[in-house]
Protein backbone atom coordinates (compact mmCIF):
# COMPACT_ATOMS: atom_id res chain seq x y z
CA UNK A 1 0.00 0.00 0.00
CA UNK A 2 1.48 3.16 -0.81
CA UNK A 3 0.86 6.58 0.85
CA UNK A 4 -0.39 9.69 0.03
CA UNK A 5 0.85 10.62 -3.54
CA UNK A 6 1.50 14.29 -3.26
CA UNK A 7 3.11 13.59 0.52
CA UNK A 8 6.37 15.19 0.46
CA UNK A 9 8.85 12.29 1.67
CA UNK A 10 11.09 12.64 4.89
CA UNK A 11 14.70 13.16 3.96
CA UNK A 12 16.60 10.17 3.66
CA UNK A 13 19.22 10.85 5.92
CA UNK A 14 19.13 11.90 9.17
CA UNK A 15 20.81 15.99 8.79
CA UNK A 16 22.90 17.44 11.80
CA UNK A 17 21.86 21.09 11.42
CA UNK A 18 22.40 23.83 13.89
CA UNK A 19 19.31 24.07 16.79
CA UNK A 20 17.88 27.71 15.28
CA UNK A 21 14.34 28.97 15.81
CA UNK A 22 15.27 31.65 13.44
CA UNK A 23 17.49 31.64 10.37
CA UNK A 24 18.83 34.13 8.37
CA UNK A 25 20.34 34.24 5.07
CA UNK A 26 24.15 34.34 5.99
CA UNK A 27 23.25 30.69 8.05
CA UNK A 28 22.48 28.95 5.15
CA UNK A 29 26.21 28.45 4.36
CA UNK A 30 26.16 26.04 6.82
CA UNK A 31 24.16 24.28 4.60
CA UNK A 32 25.31 21.34 2.80
CA UNK A 33 25.60 22.41 -0.90
CA UNK A 34 23.22 19.92 -2.55
CA UNK A 35 21.10 20.45 0.22
CA UNK A 36 17.19 21.65 -1.10
CA UNK A 37 15.80 24.28 1.15
CA UNK A 38 13.73 27.60 1.89
CA UNK A 39 13.86 30.15 4.41
CA UNK A 40 10.42 31.54 4.99
CA UNK A 41 10.53 34.33 7.90
CA UNK A 42 13.42 32.74 9.35
CA UNK A 43 11.95 29.05 9.20
CA UNK A 44 14.23 26.90 7.78
CA UNK A 45 12.14 24.28 5.28
CA UNK A 46 13.62 20.84 3.69
CA UNK A 47 10.92 19.83 1.11
CA UNK A 48 11.24 16.96 -0.68
CA UNK A 49 8.36 16.63 -3.19
CA UNK A 50 7.33 13.90 -5.08
CA UNK A 51 7.59 12.59 -8.26
CA UNK A 52 3.58 13.55 -9.35
CA UNK A 53 4.13 17.15 -7.65
CA UNK A 54 7.38 17.19 -9.71
CA UNK A 55 5.48 15.88 -12.75
CA UNK A 56 2.69 19.27 -12.42
CA UNK A 57 5.41 21.61 -12.15
CA UNK A 58 7.31 19.89 -15.77
CA UNK A 59 3.71 20.43 -17.07
CA UNK A 60 3.39 24.07 -15.83
CA UNK A 61 6.41 24.94 -17.26
CA UNK A 62 5.46 23.54 -20.72
CA UNK A 63 2.16 25.80 -20.74
CA UNK A 64 3.94 28.38 -20.07
CA UNK A 65 6.42 28.19 -22.48
CA UNK A 66 4.69 29.37 -25.80
CA UNK A 67 3.61 32.58 -24.64
CA UNK A 68 5.98 33.45 -22.40
CA UNK A 69 7.45 37.13 -23.12
CA UNK A 70 10.74 37.59 -24.77
CA UNK A 71 13.25 38.13 -22.27
CA UNK A 72 12.06 35.70 -19.74
CA UNK A 73 11.79 32.24 -19.16
CA UNK A 74 9.65 29.77 -16.88
CA UNK A 75 11.95 28.01 -14.58
CA UNK A 76 11.38 25.18 -12.58
CA UNK A 77 12.61 24.86 -8.62
CA UNK A 78 14.93 27.95 -8.36
CA UNK A 79 15.29 30.02 -5.44
CA UNK A 80 14.51 33.29 -4.76
CA UNK A 81 16.74 36.28 -3.23
CA UNK A 82 13.93 38.33 -1.21
CA UNK A 83 15.56 39.61 2.39
CA UNK A 84 17.52 38.12 5.01
CA UNK A 85 15.14 36.25 6.58
CA UNK A 86 13.29 34.93 3.47
CA UNK A 87 14.94 33.25 0.22
CA UNK A 88 11.93 31.13 -0.83
CA UNK A 89 11.87 28.61 -3.70
CA UNK A 90 8.81 27.96 -5.59
CA UNK A 91 7.91 25.65 -7.89
CA UNK A 92 7.58 27.24 -11.06
CA UNK A 93 8.71 31.13 -11.42
CA UNK A 94 9.08 33.00 -14.44
CA UNK A 95 12.26 35.07 -14.41
CA UNK A 96 13.86 37.55 -16.51
CA UNK A 97 16.82 36.03 -18.54
CA UNK A 98 19.25 38.31 -17.11
CA UNK A 99 19.02 36.71 -13.88
CA UNK A 100 18.60 32.68 -15.31
CA UNK A 101 22.28 31.79 -14.16
CA UNK A 102 21.93 32.70 -11.06
CA UNK A 103 20.61 31.00 -7.24
CA UNK A 104 19.52 32.65 -5.61
CA UNK A 105 17.78 34.75 -8.31
CA UNK A 106 16.89 38.41 -7.16
CA UNK A 107 13.24 38.37 -6.68
CA UNK A 108 13.22 41.60 -8.99
CA UNK A 109 12.81 39.69 -12.00
CA UNK A 110 10.02 37.58 -10.93
CA UNK A 111 7.13 38.36 -12.74
CA UNK A 112 4.89 35.16 -11.52
CA UNK A 113 5.41 32.78 -9.09
CA UNK A 114 3.96 29.31 -8.96
CA UNK A 115 3.66 26.71 -5.58
CA UNK A 116 2.19 23.38 -6.10
CA UNK A 117 0.23 22.53 -2.66
CA UNK A 118 1.56 19.34 -0.86
CA UNK A 119 -0.39 17.87 2.39
CA UNK A 120 1.97 19.51 4.43
CA UNK A 121 2.38 23.05 2.24
CA UNK A 122 -1.01 24.49 2.34
CA UNK A 123 -1.38 26.80 4.85
CA UNK A 124 2.81 27.93 3.91
CA UNK A 125 2.07 28.59 0.28
CA UNK A 126 -1.32 30.06 0.53
CA UNK A 127 -0.46 32.26 3.28
CA UNK A 128 2.74 32.39 4.86
CA UNK A 129 4.61 32.48 1.29
CA UNK A 130 1.83 34.60 -0.33
CA UNK A 131 2.65 37.28 1.88
CA UNK A 132 6.30 36.89 1.34
CA UNK A 133 5.86 37.10 -2.29
CA UNK A 134 3.44 40.30 -1.99
CA UNK A 135 5.74 42.28 -0.24
CA UNK A 136 8.31 41.69 -2.46
CA UNK A 137 6.40 43.16 -5.41
CA UNK A 138 5.55 39.64 -6.74
CA UNK A 139 2.37 40.67 -9.26
CA UNK A 140 0.74 37.72 -10.01
CA UNK A 141 0.99 34.52 -8.15
CA UNK A 142 -0.48 30.89 -8.62
CA UNK A 143 -1.28 28.44 -6.47
CA UNK A 144 -2.31 24.75 -8.24
CA UNK A 145 -4.16 22.15 -5.51
CA UNK A 146 -4.00 18.76 -6.53
CA UNK A 147 -5.51 17.66 -3.20
CA UNK A 148 -9.21 17.77 -4.29
CA UNK A 149 -11.00 14.76 -4.98
CA UNK A 150 -12.63 16.62 -8.19
CA UNK A 151 -9.66 17.61 -9.60
CA UNK A 152 -6.52 20.24 -9.99
CA UNK A 153 -7.61 23.69 -8.92
CA UNK A 154 -5.63 26.56 -9.95
CA UNK A 155 -6.43 30.24 -8.35
CA UNK A 156 -4.65 33.12 -8.88
CA UNK A 157 -3.50 35.94 -7.07
CA UNK A 158 -2.59 39.89 -7.50
CA UNK A 159 -2.02 42.55 -5.05
CA UNK A 160 -5.01 44.16 -3.56
CA UNK A 161 -5.29 48.04 -2.87
CA UNK A 162 -3.70 47.04 0.71
CA UNK A 163 -0.69 45.28 -0.81
CA UNK A 164 -1.49 42.12 0.04
CA UNK A 165 -2.67 39.14 -2.75
CA UNK A 166 -6.34 38.99 -3.38
CA UNK A 167 -7.85 35.96 -5.27
CA UNK A 168 -9.12 37.16 -8.73
CA UNK A 169 -10.10 33.49 -9.88
CA UNK A 170 -9.90 29.61 -9.21
CA UNK A 171 -10.93 27.33 -11.23
CA UNK A 172 -10.54 23.10 -11.90
CA UNK A 173 -11.88 23.47 -15.25
CA UNK A 174 -9.86 24.66 -18.45
CA UNK A 175 -7.48 27.68 -17.04
CA UNK A 176 -6.71 30.52 -19.68
CA UNK A 177 -5.64 34.31 -18.89
CA UNK A 178 -3.76 36.50 -20.41
CA UNK A 179 -1.64 38.01 -17.20
CA UNK A 180 0.79 38.49 -17.01
CA UNK A 181 0.90 36.81 -20.96
CA UNK A 182 -1.43 34.56 -22.61
CA UNK A 183 -1.59 31.35 -21.10
CA UNK A 184 -3.95 28.28 -21.37
CA UNK A 185 -3.26 25.06 -18.50
CA UNK A 186 -6.01 22.34 -19.42
CA UNK A 187 -6.51 21.43 -15.35
CA UNK A 188 -8.84 18.36 -16.74
CA UNK A 189 -6.37 16.84 -18.15
CA UNK A 190 -3.30 17.48 -15.97
CA UNK A 191 -5.72 15.76 -13.33
CA UNK A 192 -6.03 12.62 -15.57
CA UNK A 193 -2.47 12.54 -16.28
CA UNK A 194 -1.81 12.72 -12.80
CA UNK A 195 -4.59 9.75 -11.91
CA UNK A 196 -3.63 7.67 -14.43
CA UNK A 197 0.48 7.67 -13.14
CA UNK A 198 -0.91 7.28 -9.36
CA UNK A 199 -3.31 4.39 -10.54
CA UNK A 200 -0.17 2.56 -12.15
CA UNK A 201 2.01 2.83 -9.11
CA UNK A 202 -1.15 1.26 -7.15
CA UNK A 203 -1.27 -1.10 -9.42
CA UNK A 204 2.41 -1.97 -8.99
CA UNK A 205 2.00 -2.40 -5.08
Amino acid sequence: MIGDPFEEEPMTAALHLPEKQDWTVDDLVSLPEDLRYELIDGRLILPSPTGVHQIIGVEVVLALRPGCPRGYAPVPDLSLKINNRNEPRPDVVVISLDHIGRSPAPVEGAILAIEIISPDSHFRDMYAKAKVYAAAGVENYWVLDPLFEDGIVLSQFRPGPNGEYEMVGSTRGVFSTDVPFPVTIDLPALTAQSQEMLDHARAEH
